[in-house]
């Protein structure tokens, strides 16, 4: 059984009336957010990559008829119109990294009807779900305000394969590194890590724990200094670390309790004890709100930790993407729902100055001072980008920074910020307008 499988049970039963039905033109869907989530002033382009690897790989293979088989209730030869079906499309697409604005596609497939349909479920899940993330860790990196930012969701992530997204994510806006070993390994970035409270429960004293640490670890140690009493936690650490001549690169890690006053203490503990060299580290249930209040406050905090609310993006947990069909065979569609009109044809979106990005049509010149953002990154089902999984990430790492730092102030701000909008160019609106007639006039005018 293959990817294939991993779709909706609609999208087959689509796909299998098309082949039918003979609907095998070339179709464009267009996939994008209807809106940010309340406080958030952009999206992070993400996903596109596992996404690319599916369409590059997809194809339908007798035991994945089986399996359709199986869940319509059907014979296996009833599903043979979709055997051996693969994906031979082309895919424009914001690039990962690209800050992008609700109503933008961030991908535009076009092939064959019952291909295009096919694959819907797959993509919008990879899109969807790391789209979310990485804009969610986009915003602890603006919060920290320059403090490295490191990833520890793995434990609270909703799978291992989302840890590993989520760790990959945070490398591509900015974090420091990561505590899953895999994902470092994988993609290339530094590991990080410390101690549990398990780890100082073991031994009969906090420093009998430290020490032993130390042994074991030879080079800079990060001490967990909150399992009993957080200041006296310091204390000792402080007292190990100059017995044993340790310091510069070592860290305290700070996870409970008013982290805030407690970095100020501690701070104060290390510095009498001739360690100003020795870093504090904070965690525990940080996301960007929290860290921003610590950074506004002045807490000496050097190293965010962020978990739980980052890696399932807890307040804003999806986003409200869809996948939209936009062209059938040359002809331009578009949905008319209350509240969830489409946009009709192949589009383009151009980037001008300040975030003023204008959603166009595909064959439309781009203004003088825009910038086109959808690129072509398979043609033919084939990849047209070059590199690594890790230059890949490099180059995303580079869009992003770029991208950040022309973003409007209120759209970076925590708390209220003011998210860009995008605006619909004159030819996409009278296309728009065109097809709405013509659909008033064939579908919804009694006769």
């Amino acid at each position: 059984m293959s990817d294939a499988t991993t779709t909706d049970l609609y999208e087959v039963t689509m796909a299998l009336s098309y082949l039918r039905d003979g609907l095998t033109r070339p179709a464009t869907f267009s996939l994008f957010v209807r809106d940010v989530p309340a406080d958030r002033g952009f999206l992070v382009a993400a996903g596109l990559e596992p996404a690319l690897d599916h369409l590059a790989g997809f194809r339908v293979d007798a035991e994945d008829i089986e399996v359709f088989a199986a869940a319509l209730g059907r014979s296996p030869e009833d599903l043979e119109p979709l055997l051996g079906l693969g994906f031979t499309g082309d895919v424009r697409a914001v690039p990962e990294g690209r800050v992008a604005l609700a109503g933008e596609p961030l991908l535009e497939v076009t092939a064959s009807l019952p291909q295009a349909q096919l694959v819907e479920s797959y993509v919008l899940n990879q899109v969807n779900h790391q789209t979310t993330v990485a804009s969610k860790c986009a915003r602890c990196v603006l919060a920290a305000d320059g403090h490295p930012v490191v990833d520890f969701s793995l434990r609270r992530a909703h799978g291992t394969e989302a840890a590993r997204q989520a760790a990959r994510l945070g490398a591509m806006v900015g974090f420091a590194g990561t505590s899953n070993v895999a994902a470092a390994h994988a993609e290339g970035l530094p590991a990080f890590g410390t101690m549990a409270h398990s780890y100082i429960e073991a031994f009969g004293t906090e420093e009998a724990a430290f020490r032993a640490f130390a042994r074991a670890h030879p080079g800079p140690v990060t001490y967990l200094v909150d399992t009993y009493d957080t200041e006296r936690g310091v204390a000792t650490a402080a007292r190990v670390l100059t017995d044993l001549g340790l310091g510069p690169g070592c860290a305290i890690r700070l996870d409970s309790g008013d982290l805030g006053a407690l970095a100020v203490r501690s701070r104060h503990i290390l510095d009498a004890a001739g360690l100003p060299e020795v870093r504090i580290v904070a965690s525990g249930g940080l996301d960007e709100f929290a860290i921003d209040r610590l950074v506004r406050s002045g807490a000496p905090i050097d190293t965010y930790a962020v978990g739980t609310k980052v890696g399932v993006s807890a307040d804003a947990p999806c986003l409200d993407s869809a996948y939209k069909l936009a062209e059938y065979d040359g002809r331009p569609v578009m949905k008319l729902s209350a509240a969830k009109v489409t946009f009709p044809g192949r589009k383009q979106v151009f980037r001008r100055p300040g975030y003023a990005d204008v959603i166009a049509l595909h064959d439309e010149p781009a203004p003088p001072d825009g910038e086109p953002l959808l690129e072509t990154v398979m043609r033919g089902g084939r990849r047209t980008c070059a590199g690594t999984r890790r230059d890949r990430l490099q180059e995303a790492k580079r869009r992003f920074a770029r991208d950040l730092a022309d973003l409007p102030a209120d759209a970076r701000r925590i708390t209220s910020p003011v998210p860009p909008r995008a605006v619909v160019s004159q030819q996409a609106l009278d296309l728009a307008a065109r097809v709405r007639r013509r659909i008033e006039r064939e579908f919804l005018t009694d006769t």
